[in-house]
């Protein structure tokens, strides 16, 4: 704390120590040797083209390599784009599936003669600005959840991006002044959410005997999940029918849904 004559007190913040080290006009020195590589590739394509082709491919690699929007260059930008297109028109073609297929029947998956499996998921809890003694709590709530949950245990903690449907206003017929305004609010929701992710979290509870009392036994193991994950102060969802199959699909499962 410094004590100033024209005002309060004020804390001065330590520098960062997780800052960016920059290797001279570059972000860092990774983005210096991408550098080197645009320019050697220019090198390498000037003998076959117009030596002048060199300097475009250089001046094309220092501003990728210098020029980072959002924290990431713009080929990143680009690698991510493509990958996602591909993702979407080929429907997820880097998950590796097997060849087997599940059934999804009363909030179960059934992945083999006598193995089925349960999904909970669940979000995630902020806690950079708990108290110590809240997070020592917290901390110790996991464990003994982890160490109550007997049998197979999965986790798989990822990001999705937020359904601006579910944030959209009421479908309505709107005239006068207040169309564009309402198509342009729709816009502005959708550019939003596309901008930010959700934090997922999937447990994943399964047993390797099959009958009546070895599901019975499952049943109670997602049942405790579901008392634990709640004095976490998370809001576990018990995943069936739809969202099952999104889950086993994202899991690397191709689930087939049937009637109950």
């Amino acid at each position: 704390m410094v004590a100033t004559d024209s005002g309060p007190p004020s804390i001065e913040y330590p520098e960062r120590l997780d800052r960016r080290m920059r290797f001279g006009p570059f972000p860092s020195p990774r983005d210096a040797l991408k550098f080197v590589t645009y320019a050697a590739a220019g090198a390498l394509l000037s003998p076959f083209a117009s030596p002048w082709v060199w300097l475009p491919v250089v001046a094309v690699g220092f501003a990728v390599c210098v020029w980072r929007p959002e924290e990431r260059a713009l080929d990143e930008w680009v690698v991510t784009f493509v990958l996602w297109r591909m993702r979407v028109l080929g429907g997820s073609p880097f998950v590796k599936r097997s060849g087997e297929w599940p059934v999804v029947r009363e909030g179960l998956v059934q992945i083999g003669p006598e193995c089925h499996v349960a999904v909970v998921r669940t979000g995630g809890s902020p806690v950079d600005y708990l108290p110590p003694a809240e997070l020592a709590r917290r901390f110790e709530l996991f464990r003994e959840l982890l160490r109550s949950t007997d049998g197979n245990l999965s986790l798989l903690a990822t990001t999705e991006p937020i359904r601006s449907a579910t944030v959209h206003p009421a479908d309505r017929p709107v005239g006068g002044v207040e169309g564009p305004a309402r198509a342009g609010y729709v816009e502005l929701v959708s550019l939003l959410c596309r901008r930010r992710l959700l934090r997922r979290v999937y447990f994943v509870l399964g047993c390797t005997e099959g009958g009546s009392e070895a599901i019975a036994r499952l049943e109670g193991r997602v049942s405790n999940l579901l008392e634990r994950l709640s004095s976490l102060d998370l809001r576990p969802v018990r995943l069936k029918d739809r969202g099952l199959v999104e889950a086993a699909t994202r899991l690397g499962w191709r689930v087939t849904a049937v009637p109950p």
